[in-house]
């Protein structure tokens, strides 16, 4: 009875260290700034460092408890149970105040309502973290040292956890139904990056002043960006159409007369000649053409384009800084 006893507590301490190591890995890497779980009830400004700082902080007690025995280990188990005795009651309240928010244990994975799944799954690790006290073995020491009770164990409890676990089945989903690219989140520098690692951009480098844009917006799976110009002493606006998937898509470009509307040259597209005239509310000439190269539906101002519905994103039609 006591072999079973100490092989369930020392396989406590390895459970605590993978799930928080999952948990800080998915916190630092999303991106998003919308946030997920408690850090929703805070100040839009404050949600992404206060998940940067959650994350951080269930790295370093996970680091402890895989590498740090005695006190020190007891230490950093006390430390987990504090922070999923936290995360109970930080979701009990999410739940009343913000019911249709995820629970943020796993970042953007974790965009399910909370329920009694998450909140039981926070409380049973709480639990397992104070039964782990006391115990010599350290994550690493356990894992190295894995029987087959350890393993009876550790199987039964990730069992209990996946069944307590909503991410499980998101995962599933995206898996087994991508995103449409039209409505899917792409970071405004992953589209930056991948134009000016573009031939289209070095051909167009000379024509453009300013290395960021005036104006940005979506178009279903392309995203635009106006930058202003000059070309043979002539103002210019200048727009690049970036695909938002595939591996090696092509960039495409317009430049129009900043003046008259009319179409310069267009790279990487279809093109008309440079007889068409077109505009744009922020004085891009050439956002219709530009549009109208990629074969996506046009829109003559980006209010029109809002209104139709075209996937544009607040995030998109703003400038960056």
């Amino acid at each position: 009875m006591t072999n079973v006893l100490d092989a369930v507590r020392e396989t406590q301490v390895l459970v605590l260290a993978a799930i928080l190591l999952a948990g800080a890995a998915a916190k630092l890497a999303d991106r998003s700034p919308r946030g997920q779980g408690p850090a929703v009830l805070l100040p839009i400004a404050w949600r992404r460092p206060a998940t940067l700082g959650h994350g951080a902080a269930e790295a370093v007690v996970a680091s402890a408890l895989i590498g740090v025995g005695g006190a020190a280990g007891d230490a950093a188990r006390v430390a987990a149970a504090v922070l999923f005795a936290g995360g109970v009651v930080a979701l009990v309240v999410l739940r009343r105040t913000a019911p249709e928010a995820g629970c943020g244990c796993f970042g953007g994975l974790s965009t399910t309502p909370v329920d009694w799944r998450s909140i039981a799954r926070s409380g049973l690790l709480a639990v397992s973290a104070l039964a782990a006290v006391g115990v010599p073995a350290t994550a690493a020491g356990a894992a190295m040292r894995m029987s087959a009770g350890h393993g009876a164990v550790l199987a039964v409890e990730a069992l209990v956890i996946g069944a307590l676990s909503p991410e499980l089945v998101e995962s599933a989903r995206r898996a087994l139904r991508r995103e449409p690219c039209a409505v899917r989140e792409v970071p405004l520098r992953r589209t930056l990056a991948r134009l000016r690692a573009s031939d289209v951009w070095r051909i167009n480098t000379a024509a453009v002043e300013g290395m960021e844009p005036v104006d940005v917006w979506r178009q279903g799976c392309w995203r635009f960006l106006l930058f202003p110009g000059r070309r043979s002493g002539r103002a210019v606006d200048v727009v690049f159409g970036v695909p938002l998937e595939g591996r090696r898509p092509a960039v495409r470009a317009v430049i129009a007369d900043r003046e008259t509307g009319t179409v310069l040259s267009a790279l990487g597209g279809p093109a008309d000649g440079g007889t068409r005239t077109v505009g744009r509310a922020r004085g891009g000439r050439a956002a219709q053409e530009a549009e109208g190269a990629t074969g996506e539906p046009s829109a003559a101002t980006g209010s029109a384009a809002a209104e139709e519905g075209d996937g544009t994103t607040a995030a998109d039609s703003q400038v960056p800084g």
